[in-house]
């Protein structure tokens, strides 16, 4: 396989993985009608750095680690988990009425979707058991196979903030609507039970 050849290969095959519905677009979904557009840039950011840090592992061998071992894949995927479901519960229990003030707020909520991005991402095991099953499949012909696998997660990243990117332009038309005290609460709530529903997925998933 040619470096063209695997370089479109694997665009094309990552563009799909990417657009399907995940944890990650439902949070910048959520964030973007929440908190607009910069909260909702800095918690792709946050999801991107977290896919760089697992795709370094990956390039370097450290995510071998959770391929191999079962006990640190599932500490890692409790506490994944965990924290999934605290978010969840958190929006349930008490989601918000209003959006007034975010403007105020605009850089300690940045700073913290850009926490809540990466934190979700790099507790998340199956990423780094998903780069260093899948990327491997992409490699050309006498490729360095620790760099060549950093660069798939580096296009993966920027496919990633091209379709978040497109998620959180499409919340703009609807920002009058998606600013209502109903619409805040049940989206509140609903992105909750998203979040629980993955921390459940991610707690019954199985070491590989």
């Amino acid at each position: 396989m040619t470096l063209f050849q695997s370089l479109t290969a694997f665009v094309v095959a990552a563009s799909v993985l990417t657009i399907t519905p995940g944890m990650d677009s439902a949070l910048v979904l959520r964030t973007a009608a929440a908190n607009g557009v910069r909260p909702a840039i800095f918690a792709g950011l946050g999801i991107g750095l977290g896919c760089l840090v697992w795709g370094l592992a990956v390039a370097i061998g450290l995510a071998g680690l959770l391929a191999a071992s079962t006990l640190a894949f599932d500490v890692l995927k409790w506490i994944g988990a965990a924290y999934l479901t605290y978010l969840g519960l958190k929006l349930i229990l008490k989601p918000r009425r209003s959006l007034t003030g975010v403007g105020v707020e605009q850089g300690p909520m940045s700073g913290s979707a850009l926490r809540t991005g990466f934190i979700t991402n790099i507790l998340n095991p199956k990423i780094g058991v998903f780069y260093i099953t899948f990327l491997p499949q992409f490699m050309p012909t006498g490729a360095n196979v620790g760099m060549f696998s950093f660069l798939l997660a580096c296009v993966h990243v920027l496919l990633t903030f091209a379709w978040f990117a497109v998620l959180i332009a499409a919340t703009a038309p609807l920002s009058r609507m998606l600013s209502r005290p109903v619409v805040v609460t049940a989206l509140d709530r609903v992105t909750g039970g998203v979040f629980i529903l993955f921390g459940l997925k991610l707690a019954l998933s199985r070491h590989a």
